[in-house]
């Protein structure tokens, strides 16, 4: 079962021909997909795509977005996942790239999102980018005050913070970075990612895998990450496509696996 973890399928992107993205999507073998939203004032239309049988949704804020709602609270987000379509708590996390919100305010919206995944069982579905030592930080003090289930999504940052996600008994998801040819360092992480706890993604339209490089990204692409997967992991390709479901429904337990 091909499952993409993470799309952004309601993206201005996909505006002209979203129909046939979706279309395409299931005629390469994706039977499953993860909106994700990137923030609760545009909930509205991520959660109008989870109507689709196959595609559920996340509700939260990135941390590009943070500035717009500062004061946006657990509540908020726990009100919102009461939706039986809701299956995740963000994306969120700190981008220290682009800072384009506040670094204080990122770690308070952050920490909000944190107390819902806890409150709800729901996974936390983080985005970390040059912010590797803090965000760990946060994670452990916010693991310490009561656990809670955590993706780092998309992972591009160092050994280190992988290793002390890993502790607190991450997952892990891999894109199409995986197979960009500077990208030796992520492949590294990814040999030593739990081989329990490792998902696919295309973080679609983004991060196209090479051989689309270049391209806007969508869900059809997603075996490539999978071949990219299986070969730096030595594993077969059916093997990685189980093991990465079996992590997936592991993760996102709210779905029911077919």
């Amino acid at each position: 079962m091909l499952i993409d973890s993470h799309v952004n399928l309601h993206a201005h992107q996909f505006d002209e021909d979203r129909d046939e993205v979706i279309a395409r999507a299931r005629a390469a073998g994706i039977e499953l997909m993860v909106n994700i939203s990137d923030k609760v004032s545009g909930f509205a239309a991520v959660r109008a795509l989870a109507d689709h049988p196959d595609i559920w949704c996340t509700v939260g804020t990135h941390p590009h977005e943070a500035k717009e709602n500062p004061d946006l609270s657990a509540a908020d987000l726990i009100a919102i996942a009461a939706d039986p379509r809701v299956v995740g708590i963000g994306e969120t996390g700190l981008d220290f790239h682009y800072d384009l919100s506040p670094r204080d305010i990122q770690a308070k919206v952050f920490r909000q999102h944190v107390a819902a995944a806890r409150e709800t069982g729901l996974p936390l579905v983080v985005h970390t980018r040059e912010a590797d030592e803090l965000i760990g930080d946060i994670l452990e003090e916010e693991y310490a005050a009561g656990p809670f289930k955590m993706l780092m999504h998309c992972y591009t940052s160092g050994a280190e913070l992988a290793a002390r996600a890993a502790a607190l008994g991450a997952w892990f998801s891999v894109s199409g970075i995986a197979t960009f040819k500077a990208a030796e360092d992520v492949r590294a992480v990814v040999r030593e990612m739990p081989a329990d706890r490792i998902i696919v993604e295309t973080d679609c339209p983004y991060l196209a895998p090479v051989p689309h490089r270049g391209r806007r990204n969508e869900p059809a692409f997603l075996p490539d990450v999978l071949n990219k997967l299986a070969q730096i992991r030595g594993w077969s390709k059916h093997d990685a496509e189980k093991r990465t479901e079996d992590a997936f429904f592991a993760l996102f337990d709210r779905i029911p696996r077919p």
